[in-house]
């Protein structure tokens, strides 16, 4: 046990030192998180929504409709010939083309939110201006608390996307690179057990969880008041769960694969359906009903589910415990099958 401790010991430290010394994956790790929550915090800030861009064909109604367009806060319209408007259109530089003599007609894309909601503002604009009265006068109210917004559902979404990509790109890249260089080789020479080696690179990965989770949630309270509303131990428990799913993730594809090029292709055809549905940038409620079970089945998922559960609705442990689960299974599944079929070179 003294002869376990030690090497287990040893191997930690030396992958910990061998990140610091890796300039590049420090910054991705640390940096690259931070400048991605920044960019898209300001791009969505708390504003007035930027004014739809569309098209009025030109005729005799067009100055007439111009003006009418022009008085709606939602819609930037511009007169464009025919040929240039279509062309527009079918860039998606304008969401809406205005056509028509006497009554109009709307050339637009259904299957795009911004073109159906074009569609229904310039409608609007456009009947009001011709006589049309309301009914009643609407009253609006924002809604403002946390929660709400749309870099409270961001700043979780990116946290669980740097978990899922550092825990993967962490164990596997670091694990073929030593397996091309024939370090494996040598240290399967030495009086240490293979489940040594592997727990080291998870007890290492653990120490830059701490410091890289921190970092993010500090900066989203200090710059755009993202709080974490439930309990910060429930917290971090999930990003340790998620942190430690992704990492036997990572190990297990790393198991086999003998190039950088091998697990790079790998590590994105595993995580590309995870950027695309587990809801980092967009919900994945917006996926046909069928889908949902299996992008629910997926860790990042469970992950992001359950981080905002906590972070924005300060959630118990026995609400999320199905997304807690998830991550246990994955996590336990992937080491042991990675366990099982590892090799040294």
């Amino acid at each position: 046990m003294p002869e376990t401790r030690s090497a287990l010991y040893e191997l930690t430290v030396v992958r910990v030192k061998e990140f610091l010394r890796e300039t590049e994956a420090m910054f991705w790790v640390f940096g690259f998180p931070l400048l991605m929550t920044l960019a898209l915090g300001f791009a969505f800030r708390e504003k007035p929504p930027d004014r739809v861009p569309i098209g009025v064909l030109e005729g005799p109604q067009a100055k007439s409709r111009m003006e009418a367009l022009a008085k709606s806060p939602a819609l930037l319209p511009r007169i464009y010939s025919e040929k240039t408007g279509r062309e527009e259109l079918r860039r998606g530089n304008i969401s809406l083309l205005v056509e028509g003599d006497a009554a109009p007609v709307y050339r637009f894309d259904p299957t795009r939110p911004e073109s159906r909601a074009s569609r229904l503002e310039a409608d609007d604009a456009l009947q009001l201006a011709a006589g049309r009265r309301s009914a009643f006068p609407p009253k609006d109210i924002h809604v403002e608390e946390q929660g709400s917004r749309y870099i409270d559902f961001l700043v979780p979404g990116l946290l669980g996307m740097n978990l899922m990509s550092t825990g993967m790109w962490g164990m596997g890249f670091t694990i073929v690179n030593a397996r091309m260089k024939k370090l494996l080789k040598r240290l399967v020479a030495t009086p240490m057990r293979k489940s040594d080696y592997l727990i080291a690179q998870f007890l290492s990965r653990l120490v830059f969880l701490v410091t890289e989770v921190t970092f993010l949630v500090v900066f989203a309270w200090l710059v755009f008041d993202v709080r974490v509303r439930g309990s910060f131990l429930l917290f971090a428990l999930i990003c340790l769960l998620g942190g430690m799913a992704f990492a036997a993730v990572g190990l297990l594809i790393a198991s086999r694969a003998r190039t950088i090029e091998a697990v790079s292709g790998m590590m994105n055809l595993v995580m590309m359906p995870m950027w695309l549905c587990s809801g980092v940038f967009f919900s994945y409620e917006r996926f046909p009903d069928a889908a949902k079970p299996f992008i629910r089945a997926l860790p990042l998922t469970a992950l992001n589910d359950a981080l905002r559960a906590v972070m924005n609705d300060a959630t118990s442990l026995g609400q999320i415990a199905p997304q807690m689960a998830n991550l246990v299974v994955w996590a336990v599944a992937s080491y042991f099958v990675a366990l099982k079929i590892f090799r040294w070179q």
